[in-house]
């Protein structure tokens, strides 16, 4: 099975074509952008096949990155695959950002559970707990420094995410930390992906509201009509 992989959860516009059945990426295409991917993506994506030999025609699958993660670049993720998908017959496939940070430190640190957190500002960490199995025991959910904290220590779990260090520094002592990112590299997407089945269409996990919202002193006054007043062509019966 060949499989596209594509990662817009962070900063990195990131696609990958991946032979699950050989176990091996094939090719690869990256770009750094911070934003911006929505004008990006299908040249990356277009990269990523040319690299690894394979047309649209020739996947089996495509993976994306749900979440959590830039609220703007989940949705140009997730609607591209979907569409691509749609448009090729083939499933579709969502992975966490959570799960895909913890699979990472988990081949460092194997044995161990893992604590997958992400720093998502206002004193909020996006947090996920897994086993020594990488089976999820908690989340994806907000946490604060503390609970999180608590999770880790009660656990004795290997960290990753950008929100390692300062659990590790709330520990008051070094704790096992495997990527310090807000996302993985693109070929751990594929591997997880290849490994799951196929079941509702992927969608973004937002585990807060968007950012953007209108501001209320910019909102029109809603003018309602007076139905005492008539306008001109009106008659009354």
């Amino acid at each position: 099975m060949k499989l596209l992989a594509i990662d817009c959860a962070a900063s990195l516009c990131a696609a990958c074509v991946y032979d699950a059945d050989a176990g091996i990426e094939l090719g690869r295409e990256v770009l750094d952008l911070g934003k911006g991917h929505a004008e990006h993506l299908m040249a990356v994506i277009e990269a990523a096949l040319k690299a690894g030999g394979v047309g649209y025609r020739g996947l089996d699958a495509i993976a994306v990155s749900v979440g959590p993660g830039s609220f703007t670049g989940l949705r140009v993720g997730v609607s591209t695959v979907r569409g691509l998908a749609l448009a090729l017959k083939i499933p579709a496939i969502g992975v966490t950002t959570l799960e895909a940070l913890a699979a990472e430190a988990a081949a460092a640190f194997p044995g161990r559970a893992v604590l997958a957190a992400l720093d998502a500002g206002r004193e909020e960490i996006h947090a996920a707990l897994y086993d020594e199995a990488l089976v999820l025991t908690y989340g994806p959910a907000v946490a604060t420094l503390p609970e999180a904290t608590a999770m880790a220590l009660d656990a004795s779990a290997a960290l990753a995410g950008t929100a390692a260090p300062q659990i590790a520094q709330a520990a008051g002592r070094m704790l096992d930390t495997g990527p310090v990112a807000a996302t993985a590299d693109i070929a751990t997407y594929a591997r997880l992906a290849a490994a799951k089945r196929p079941s509702e269409r992927p969608k973004p996990l937002y585990l807060r509201g968007a950012d953007a919202k209108p501001q209320a002193g910019f909102i029109l006054p809603r003018k309602d009509r007076d139905p005492h007043k008539r306008g001109s062509g009106e008659k009354e019966s």
